[in-house]
C-alpha cells in the first residue's frame, strides 16, 4: 500500500512571556496593567512602584486596586523610589488627576504589598525564574537603575529591558523632552548604557495606538469590573478632552454655554468622542505581539543638562556626520527604537485581552 503523506506541520502556540512591570501607576499605566494581568501571551511576575504621575504611595495603592480589579490580587506589588535619583518629584496630576486615576476611586483590595522593597522583589524574582524575565518601565526609570547598579549580575540574566519613554520626535513635559524621560533622565542614561538589550517605545508611538470610541464604549458598559475599568479610563479621558476643546473654542462672552456644549457632545453616540491613546499598555502589547511594533536600532543619548534635559536624541542618519568624522561626540548605546506599529493588529491585541476575564 502506497505509504500516507506526511501531515503538515503544526505551529504550538509560544509559552507566555515572563513580565517584571515597573509602573507609576496612573490612567495609562492601570490600562497596561490590566493587559499584563490578562493577556494569555503574558506571565506578570511581580510589579514594582515608582513616583511619577502621583506620589509613590498612591501608585502603590493604585496598583493594589487596579490588579484585584483585574482578577489577580495575587501578583506581588513591592513599594519603591520615592523621587528620582536628582531631580525633585514632579507630579502629572495635571493629566491624571490627584490621584492619578483621574479621580476614579476603586474598591480597595484585599492584597497586601509585598515587604521586600522594589529592587528586593526585582532581584528575587529574576534570580527565581528558570528563564529570562522580560523588564517593563513605564514609569521614570528610578527603581529599574539601582536595580541595574546594585545587582549587575541578576540584571544580566534579563531578556531585555523595554522602556515606554523618551520620543523621537516632539515631547510633552517641555518641547523636547517625554515625561518619564524628563522625570529622571540620569536614570534612563543608566538604562541605556547597561549594556543590556533594550527597547525603547517613545511618546511618538505611544500617541498612534489608539482605540475607537465605539470600542471604548462598548467596554464601558460591559458587565466585567475589568473591561468596564479599562472602557471608563478611556471614556472619561475622552469626555475631557472634548470639553477642554469646547472651552477653548467658546467666545468669551458665552461661558454659560460652554459646560451645556461640552456635556451635549460628550455624550452623544460614538461620533461625538475621538479616538483615544491606550498610552502605556502599547509597550505591554509590544511584548505580547511583537508583530504589532516595528522595530529599529539606533544610537540613543539622553539630555542631562539645560533646557533639553530628558531629550532622548535618537540618530537616524545613515551617513555619518562631521560630529563623528571629527570626533566631537563619543559613540551612543544601538538600541532598538519603536518607530511604527500596526494600528489594527495593536488594538485588538489589546481589546482581546482587556475585554476577557482573568483566568
Amino acid at each position: 500500500m502506497p505509504s500516507s503523506p506526511p501531515s503538515p506541520p503544526t505551529s504550538r502556540p509560544q509559552p507566555p512571556v515572563p513580565v517584571i512591570a515597573d509602573v507609576d501607576t496612573g490612567v495609562d499605566d492601570a490600562l497596561a496593567l490590566m493587559f499584563l494581568a490578562r493577556s494569555p501571551r503574558i506571565d506578570l511576575r511581580a510589579v514594582t512602584c515608582v513616583s511619577g504621575n502621583t506620589d509613590v504611595d498612591q501608585v502603590l495603592r493604585n496598583t493594589l486596586d487596579v490588579l484585584a480589579v483585574a482578577g489577580r490580587p495575587d501578583i506581588p506589588v513591592a513599594r519603591g523610589a520615592e523621587r528620582p535619583l536628582i531631580n525633585e518629584p514632579r507630579n502629572a496630576h495635571a493629566f491624571h488627576g490627584a490621584n492619578g486615576l483621574g479621580g476614579l476611586t476603586l474598591p480597595a483590595s484585599p492584597a497586601a504589598p509585598s515587604p521586600l522593597a522594589a529592587v528586593e522583589l526585582l532581584h528575587r524574582t529574576i534570580e527565581d525564574s528558570p528563564e529570562p524575565v522580560t523588564l517593563l518601565g513605564i514609569g521614570p526609570l528610578t527603581n529599574i537603575a539601582v536595580f541595574l547598579r546594585a545587582y549587575p549580575r541578576t540584571a544580566r540574566k534579563l531578556a531585555r529591558i523595554v522602556f515606554m519613554g523618551g520620543s523621537a520626535g516632539i515631547g510633552n513635559a517641555t518641547s523636547h523632552a517625554e515625561f518619564n524621560a524628563w522625570q529622571d533622565p540620569e536614570a534612563l542614561a543608566v538604562v541605556l548604557d547597561s549594556g543590556l538589550p533594550v527597547t525603547m517605545y517613545g511618546l511618538d508611538v505611544f500617541t498612534l495606538a489608539t482605540v475607537d470610541a465605539q470600542q471604548y464604549l462598548a467596554l464601558e458598559g460591559s458587565g466585567d469590573p475589568g473591561a468596564r475599568l479599562v472602557g471608563t479610563l478611556l471614556a472619561s479621558g475622552a469626555r475631557a478632552a472634548v470639553q477642554a476643546a469646547v472651552q477653548a473654542a467658546a467666545p468669551a462672552a458665552a461661558p454659560a454655554a460652554v459646560p451645556a456644549a461640552a456635556q451635549t457632545l460628550a455624550q452623544a453616540d460614538d461620533g461625538g468622542l475621538p479616538p483615544v491613546t491606550m498610552g502605556d499598555a502599547g509597550a505591554a502589547c509590544l511584548i505580547a505581539a511583537p508583530g504589532t511594533v516595528v522595530l529599529q536600532d539606533y544610537p540613543v543619548r539622553v539630555e542631562l543638562a539645560g533646557h533639553s534635559r530628558g531629550q532622548t536624541l535618537v540618530d537616524r542618519r545613515v551617513i555619518a556626520g562631521e560630529d563623528t568624522v571629527h570626533g566631537l561626540l563619543a559613540p551612543a548605546p544601538v538600541i532598538s527604537v519603536a518607530t511604527a506599529l500596526d494600528h489594527a493588529a495593536i488594538t485588538e491585541t489589546f481589546l482581546q485581552a482587556v475585554s476577557s476575564p482573568a483566568l
